[in-house]
């Protein structure tokens, strides 16, 4: 009989884990290295307003997410309608496209052109497309490769196109077509199949955090125990059968399984027994940080979109969050505007180790840029948050070193890892949440279910209809 589970870290996939547990009278203990939880999924108060790490919705029709929210949130959420655009070339595209947005931003020639190059594609395809550059130029031509997807995916990987893997656009693209946003557009988005074309989602009325706030406050009134600011150290492992962990202060905390959503290659190197093959895989596998510029503006209505991507090459952010566009709560009276813009950078790169004053600088000279806000405009305050490891790389070869890690880690009885940082896998928060569930009832029925494979299937979750989506 499972007695307790260690869980690491307080993200959407250890929160959900450690929800479905504790649901199931099982002793649980969270450690997470940070004050807060959420991960890259919490939200703040900022400047007497409530903002998230960035956007984060909620849309799927896989009914353990949807339980999931619904038991912990309740009514206590909106339905917010998505405007999302993508700025390129001092333009703004209606993203689900819309005919004649379209037509009407891009010049004859140019259009001619994306339909010659995407009819050249049909004609001689190329055969097992192993990059992403060569996938999504297979799938749309390569005129609107270069419009829609080139500039903006070499923001946040930072590497050119041509290393980045084909995972990245089956994984997160599916099987949208050219024709089909074609058809999409010409019937205004109606019966839209794909998540990226998800024109509504639910939202905590007190932010995204909200259902992991409450989580561990369930998880505590069932008797768990949430360490918070308490990293992990080491992973106790004896015959191949994981014991427990060890914290940095030295103590050693001892549980029937640990589920993990820390860093995959931090994970291996707290394993003492992790073969040196192993060891070398997990160093050819590395994160992409963020950084979060928060400025608040003295204008209500600066732009109406939830967020836009950037997909412009002479600013060096990728996507701004509004959150003066989410739902009234949580601007709370203010009639200010916060902005999110986010810059993607590795440890190397010297705008992460920029002051605090340079970025300010920085990203109000690039709203200045896109023309979101003018001379008029006074920035009031601002704020930097830096999120190391966010994003797994998936550069050419990284699945030759995952296969290696996934196949060692197998072989490890009671260590389950999960989450987008725990199994380097490009998650979204409902993947996360998934990923956390099945976890726990694994342990709890004792079934097998292969959690490397959650994300990796041609289906999307959201693919159901808004009004069969948290709303019973």
């Amino acid at each position: 009989m499972v007695k307790k589970v260690i869980i690491i870290g307080a993200g959407p996939a250890g929160l959900s884990a450690a929800y479905t547990l504790s649901k199931n009278d099982i002793n649980v203990e969270i450690f997470e290295a940070s004050p807060h939880v959420g991960g890259m999924s919490r939200s703040f108060d900022l400047w007497g307003q409530r903002v998230d790490l960035g956007p984060h919705r909620f849309f799927s029709k896989e009914p353990k997410i949807n339980n999931f929210f619904d038991e912990i949130i309740k009514e206590d959420y909106t339905l917010v309608n998505r405007l999302t655009r993508i700025y390129y070339k001092k333009r703004f595209f209606d993203y689900p496209l819309k005919l004649l947005n379209v037509l009407g931003n891009l010049s004859i020639a140019t259009i001619f052109s994306i339909l010659f190059y995407y009819g050249k594609q049909r004609l001689f395809p190329i055969k097992n497309p192993e990059t992403f550059e060569k996938w999504v130029t297979n799938r749309f031509g390569e005129k609107l490769y270069t419009i829609f997807f080139k500039y903006y995916t070499e923001k946040l990987w930072g590497i050119p196109c041509s290393r980045i893997d084909a995972d990245w656009a089956a994984q997160r693209i599916k099987g949208l077509s050219l024709f089909e946003a074609v058809i999409s557009a010409l019937k205004s988005n109606k019966g839209n199949k794909h998540k990226t074309l998800v024109d509504q989602f639910a939202y905590p009325k007190n932010g995204t955090g909200t259902l992991y706030e409450k989580a561990q406050d369930f998880v505590i009134g069932k008797g768990g125990i949430v360490h918070m600011q308490t990293p992990i150290k080491k992973i106790i492992t004896e015959n191949n059968i994981c014991k427990g962990v060890i914290t940095t202060d030295g103590i050693e905390h001892y549980a029937d399984y640990v589920i993990s959503s820390m860093p995959l290659t931090s994970l291996i190197k707290g394993i003492d027994t992790t073969p040196i093959a192993v060891l070398e895989a997990s160093k050819k596998l590395y994160f992409r940080n963020t950084i979060l510029v928060y400025l608040e503006i003295n204008k209500e209505n600066l732009f109406e979109d939830n967020w836009i991507y950037v997909h412009s090459p002479e600013v060096q952010h990728g996507r701004i969050t509004n959150f003066r566009n989410w739902c009234s709560s949580i601007n709370k009276g203010k009639t200010s505007t916060i902005l999110c813009m986010e810059f993607w950078a590795f440890d190397t790169d010297k705008i992460w180790e920029a002051d605090d004053a340079y970025l300010n600088d920085l990203a109000i000279k690039e709203l200045k840029t896109l023309n979101l806000i003018d001379s008029n405009e006074i920035v009031e305050n601002y704020k930097i948050v830096r999120v190391p490891k966010c994003y797994p790389v998936y550069e050419i070869g990284y699945r030759e070193h995952l296969d290696i890690i996934e196949n060692y880690l197998t072989n490890i009885d009671k260590l389950i890892p999960i989450g987008r940082y725990g199994a380097f896998k490009y998650n979204n928060q409902d993947h996360s949440i998934l990923m956390g569930i099945l976890a726990a009832e694994n342990i709890i029925n004792g079934t097998n279910v292969d959690l490397w494979k959650i994300n990796t299937d041609t289906e999307y979750q959201e693919d159901g209809e808004v009004k069969d989506v948290l709303v019973q």
